[in-house]
């Protein structure tokens, strides 16, 4: 059989597993890494994906013909540097032109929380992430790149995070779509994603919420304004821990509207080093953002928040009652960590956690139930604070994936980014409601897909 009449995947991280994305497609002859994420839940060699499988044959830039990174979540673009400057890829990278901008700040960003593990920092310098984003080279929405004479990409909006892009990679007659993580949902500061019938021989897409309907986004923000304003009611603090970037956007303007509408006093915090720098961006790439953002940003920067302070480490101690936003959002490091060790005693405090959180990580704990968490050895916290998980998290739920399956009409459909049992569930139903074929290979595993694709194009 000839090669170039099948698809072939491997994913080195994210094959039944959320965390360290990082697929390998070949498509003809030509081999395309697909995101080069970090997994959170590790602090070992587990965290990278499994590099193993492309370094053991020489030189990794004459086996990989291009990296393409869907946006700047670390868990899709931590490893890059890793990548480029120990491993010495230096082949062509693309990414959108937010991500190219952002990226480099959640980079710098981690590094300082990495500092206190002496084996990781070696990895992680300025010079090594700057380096490797001179490599980058930023692509535009709906713009064709050629690369290498015989691979096209072009990437579309996918909503989630700023910047965030699925790409379509064409090679020969055969064709993938890589959706890296997307939202088919508007939100009150970017659009839905949108894609057209480019009918790909396979579709890659998460499936982190494969099973889950969320109810609707306005029950949920119901719920959380709630749990907020009954907490600073009877005297309580709440610690929300978020990423610098997206949902942290989204949260303040939720807050900050609503202490407007109720004229509430109690102070509001934000504890991010990031976010300074993160409005400049959401005002660089404000064509990214939805409708609304663009029309009202003429009169007013929607991230000008009028009720939201900066935070200062030494207000953790304050009394009385507050609203206090810290990164990290899984609670694995930083000052959010901090945060919880003081306040989670008092049963008075709430943690309302937004997010995802991989298990491994404190957060995974505390929304598991755990009631005594050891942070760090010997070292136990009593967690009497009430705890909520209201998932602001912006991924397609199943039915955004079935809708995306719909507008794009692949021949095959491929699930990476979730957990085991939740994509079988939704694999069934692709297969039942599609009739075509669903794989969802594990970290490691192979999945061969012929193409029926020789000259003609598949008929529908």
């Amino acid at each position: 059989m000839n090669i170039s009449n099948r698809i072939v995947v491997t994913p080195l991280g994210a094959g039944q597993d959320v965390g360290r994305s990082c697929i390998l497609i070949t498509i003809g002859n030509r081999n395309i890494m697909l995101d080069c994420g970090m997994h959170m839940g590790y602090q070992d060699e587990r965290k990278f994906p499994d590099f193993s499988y492309i370094t053991s044959d020489g030189n990794i830039t004459d086996i990989i013909d291009c990296v393409i990174i869907s946006h700047f979540h670390l868990d899709h673009c931590g490893a890059l540097s890793y990548l480029t400057e120990h491993l010495g890829y230096h082949g062509p990278i693309y990414m959108t032109h937010p991500t190219k901008a952002i990226a480099p700040i959640l980079l710098e960003d981690m590094r300082k929380h990495l500092v206190e593990y002496e084996e990781e920092a070696k990895y992680f310098t300025s010079s090594a992430i700057r380096d490797c984003m001179k490599k980058v080279t930023a692509v535009n929405l709906h713009e064709v790149v050629t690369v290498k004479d015989d691979i096209e990409l072009k990437a579309y909006y996918a909503g989630h995070v700023l910047g965030a892009a699925m790409f379509y990679i064409k090679v020969g007659n055969d064709s993938v779509v890589y959706t890296g993580d997307f939202s088919m949902t508007p939100d009150r500061h970017l659009g839905a994603a949108w894609i057209d019938k480019c009918r790909p021989t396979l579709l890659i897409t998460e499936s982190t919420y494969a099973t889950t309907i969320r109810d609707s986004k306005g029950c949920r923000e119901r719920d959380f304004l709630k749990n907020v304003h009954e907490c600073i009611d009877r005297g309580g603090k709440v610690l929300i821990p978020i990423f610098a970037l997206g949902r942290a956007q989204e949260l303040c303007i939720l807050i900050d509207t609503y202490w407007d509408r109720m004229g509430l006093k109690v102070p509001v915090y934000f504890a991010a080093g990031l976010t300074e720098k993160a409005n400049s961006y959401y005002k660089m790439f404000i064509t990214w953002t939805n409708q609304k953002v663009r029309q009202t940003f003429v009169q007013q920067n929607m991230f000008d928040f009028k009720h939201i302070k900066p935070f200062d480490k030494t207000y953790m101690h304050n009394p009385g009652p507050m609203v206090v936003f810290a990164t990290p959002g899984m609670l694995h490091a930083g000052l959010s960590l901090n945060i919880f060790k003081k306040w989670a005693p008092d049963e008075k405090n709430m943690l309302i956690v937004p997010g995802y959180c991989v298990s491994g990580t404190v957060g995974n704990k505390v929304l598991s139930g755990s009631k005594k968490i050891e942070a760090e050895p010997n070292k136990f916290i009593d967690v009497k604070m009430s705890v909520e998980y209201l998932s602001f998290s912006a991924h397609a739920d199943g039915k955004g994936i079935i809708q995306l399956i719909k507008n794009c009409e692949p021949q095959n459909v491929l699930l990476v980014h979730g957990e085991e049992e939740k994509m079988k569930f939704l694999r069934a139903k692709i297969m039942q409601e599609f009739n075509i074929n669903c794989y969802m290979p594990a970290n490691g595993e192979t999945v061969e897909i012929e193409t029926a694709n020789k000259h003609q194009t598949h008929p529908h």
